[in-house]
């Protein structure tokens, strides 16, 4: 099977492209030996099925980032079929340069020159037939968005013989040079020599370990800053024989997206215009009360099993049958329309609700002793319809930023960010990795791979976590359910949202203190391709959404199904392994290692405070360390015994309330409570990945930062929360804190050293 590699910028629609070939046949990994993803599938709709590889989005084809090094590693050493080399028809000029350093490997190119609707819709044209003859490789016009022109990109990359000379733009002064260079490398038998040559004669690392090389190097640039000159060289190649194949409209020079840029980029408004937008999709997927549905409860006459109750309470099934067009109607409206995130969260718990209704009756008909029924219906399904119910929100929210990114907002956001980021010691690039971690902190904390310094990629993994993932949203969404239900106020998106913009905030806060502190150095500079706005593809969205559900779901059939039934058994069984029959989970496993651990988070507002059965909370941000989703699962697991222990207020109340009413927490603890979930040690897996990320040393100071910050925020939120006069005391803390780091790096006081590498 022939095997083509897709290689492009960022942004110029590759991922797009990629996702249009190859469909739901893609997989990814990663690369061998590196933690950068790896994005392979098979193209079918030829006259032949074959491979696409889709390479890391690259500016050139230098080592300065792994994303370049895995690039131009694959094209040598696998040696592909060919090169679909993806061009952002927009930024015709700038895509190019990296085209020119293709075309000197033996390896078949072929040119996809993408986004031509975008051209076509500024009254733009390119003349494609007069590209190819230039580049003298094929040229094909298309729209990955739009699915236009693939067949035929395909079916001229296939008919692509598969050999191909190298050549270079880079002419007069340097053809000696180069062909100099040229007749070394292929002297040692590496497979295209010229492409080594151009990368010697910039001085490349890699280039210059050959053995003779560096000495040839040294005799032949004589002093001359050769990278620039070659840079040089090839724009202006590019300038004079490329850019005559555009034919602007002659119309104003403003394009629509340079319009809204004078909006949305605004240095005034461009951040406060960032936060609106960010509230409305907040608002459109959490607003309206979504732990209650009184239509429902309404007409049945008892309340239907909320979307929490996860089966410990049945009800008759003929109320619930004889009314399922009121409760199909009661997901959409309830006094008022609720938000698309609350209609698709209220339609899949009634599912759920439904499945754990009849899973209850077929188990209590099998005559299952009470143990074994109460670990399927508490423990198992409880814990996993528990963490499921939260599905579409996290859908919701992940396809409201998936059309920010593809639609190319996102980039913008970064420009904006930079001008506030680099005041702090970062660049608006470390914007990128840490808005991902809004996704998952795993991916986020790769992408840091592109940062080049190592201090910065360093306080950047740290801060990811704090930008909460898909896995921290259960735990926001029902902690401030339950708060909102404490306290008496509806707009549970409003919480949910100021706990998130809580979080960026401690992030920059942290960001600044590493800076000014351990981590100092100058800000490297940003430069980052703007693209053109465009709408997003709906296949494409689909695509990244079906990606999430898979992990999402996967997880919680693995991680969270073992750590249920681990809970689950701690708070089912005594010491002396008797089962609890009685709800007297006291005497439980779990509850005297609760105990034990109880009085670490007094300050924090859950800990001794809260009283014998205060543990429960601590509890949960423990298990919550390996899962993050384990928290509400946890939440789940015991609410269904810890119900036996007190009178609840309400029939079918939500655990999140019943744990609420059994431990008397206050509203100042639970904010505590979510932002300790927050900021503290993030999932295992993101913990393995951190620490294959980090420089050498850094990741036992990293997890003690995790730590420390977790514990001083949340101590923080609950001493203010409770007594307001405490916040003079965290004030004057800060303030003596910031002299003294100030006074630190003007040389007037010194701190005891400490390893700089490790700190």
């Amino acid at each position: 099977m022939k095997t083509f590699a897709l290689a492009g910028n960022p942004n110029c629609g590759k991922t797009t492209l990629f996702n249009a070939l190859t469909g739901s046949t893609a997989h990814v990994g990663n690369w061998p030996g590196v933690t950068v993803d790896k994005r392979e599938g098979i193209y079918r709709g030829g006259r032949e099925k074959v491979a696409i590889v889709d390479l890391p989005g690259i500016y050139s084809l230098s080592p300065y980032t792994p994303e370049e090094v895995i690039s131009r590693n694959y094209i040598l050493d696998e040696k592909p079929c060919g090169i679909i080399n993806v061009v952002d028809a927009t930024n015709l000029e700038r895509n190019l340069y990296l085209t020119t350093q293709l075309l000197e490997m033996d390896v078949p190119v072929i040119i996809a020159l993408n986004m031509m609707d975008e051209v076509e819709k500024a009254g733009d044209a390119i003349d494609t037939a007069a590209l190819e003859r230039a580049v003298g490789v094929p040229v094909v016009s298309i729209s990955a968005l739009r699915k236009r022109g693939i067949a035929e990109l395909m079916d001229r990359a296939i008919a692509m013989n598969g050999e191909r000379r190298g050549t270079t733009v880079l002419e007069g002064g340097l053809s000696s040079k180069i062909e100099r260079a040229r007749q070394f490398f292929e002297a040692t038998g590496v497979t295209s020599p010229l492409f080594h040559a151009v990368k010697m004669l910039e001085g490349d690392e890699i280039e210059l370990k050959h053995e003779g090389a560096g000495e040839l190097f040294t005799e032949i640039s004589a002093g001359q800053d050769m990278e620039a000159l070659v840079a040089d060289m090839r724009y202006r190649y590019i300038s004079e024989h490329f850019s005559s194949v555009k034919k602007r409209s002659g119309k104003s020079s403003l394009t629509k997206s340079d319009r809204a840029d004078k909006v949305l980029t605004h240095k005034i408004w461009g951040l406060p215009i960032f936060a609106v937008i960010l509230l409305a999709i907040f608002h459109l997927t959490f607003s309206e009360d979504l732990f209650y549905i009184s239509a429902i409860a309404e007409a049945c006459g008892s309340p239907l099993p909320s979307w929490g109750d996860m089966g410990y309470q049945f009800i008759d099934g003929t109320e619930i049958y004889s009314n399922f067009g009121i409760a199909l109607a009661a997901c959409f409206y309830d006094g008022a329309v609720f938000s698309p995130g609350v209609i698709f969260t209220n339609l899949l718990n009634l599912v759920l609700n439904y499945i754990t209704y009849g899973i209850g009756l077929g188990v209590d008909a099998t005559g299952a002793a009470q143990w074994a029924s109460a670990l399927i219906n508490d423990g198992i399904v409880g814990g996993i319809t528990a963490v499921l119910g939260f599905l579409p929100q996290i859908l919701t929210l992940f396809l409201f930023f998936s059309i920010l990114e593809d639609s190319g907002y996102m980039a913008r956001v970064a420009f904006i960010l930079d001008r506030i980021f680099r005041r702090f010691g970062l660049s608006g690039r470390a914007f990128m990795p840490m808005i991902m971690g809004f996704g998952c902190s795993i991916p986020a904390m790769i992408n840091t791979r592109t940062l080049a310094d190592d201090d910065e990629r360093t306080a950047t993994i740290r801060v990811i976590p704090f930008f909460s993932c898909g896995a921290k949203l259960p735990i926001l969404t029902a902690i401030a359910g339950g708060f909102c239900n404490l306290v008496g106020f509806s707009n549970v998106d409003l919480i949910t949202y100021s706990m998130y913009v809580l979080g960026v905030i401690t992030a920059i806060i942290a960001v600044i203190v590493m800076r000014a502190t351990t981590m100092r150095g100058e800000v490297p500079p940003f430069i980052m391709e703007l693209p053109a706005y465009h709408m997003p593809g709906f296949v494409n969205l689909m695509l990244h959404l079906w990606d999430k559900t898979k992990h999402f779901i996967k997880k919680a059939f693995t991680i969270i199904f073992v750590s249920t039934i681990v809970i689950w058994f701690l708070q089912s069984f005594r010491w002396n392994w008797t089962y609890i029959s009685d709800g007297d989970i006291q005497s439980s496993i779990l509850a005297s290692l609760g105990q034990l651990i109880q009085p670490l988070f007094t300050p924090l507002g859950f800990g001794s405070q809260l009283g014998s059965f205060g543990w429960v909370f601590a509890v949960a941000a423990i298990t919550g360390l390996i899962a993050k989703e384990n928290v509400i699962a946890t939440f789940s697991v015991l609410a269904a015994l810890f119900v036996a222990n007190f009178e609840a207020t309400e029939e079918g109340v939500e655990e999140v309330i019943i744990l609420i009413a059994g431990t008397g927490i206050s509203p100042a603890a639970l904010i505590a409570f979510i932002m300790f979930n927050v900021t503290t040690i993030p999932c295992f897996a993101a913990v393995a990945t951190a620490r294959a990320e980090l420089p050498k040393g850094r990741f036992v100071w990293t997890i003690v930062f995790w730590l420390v910050s977790s514990y001083l925020v949340g101590t923080v939120i609950y001493t203010v929360g409770s007594w307001w006069w405490t916040i003079f005391i965290w004030l004057v803390a800060a303030i003596v804190a910031g002299t003294l780091i100030v006074l630190r790096n003007k040389g007037k006081i010194k701190f005891p050293k400490i390893n700089k590498r490790g700190a």
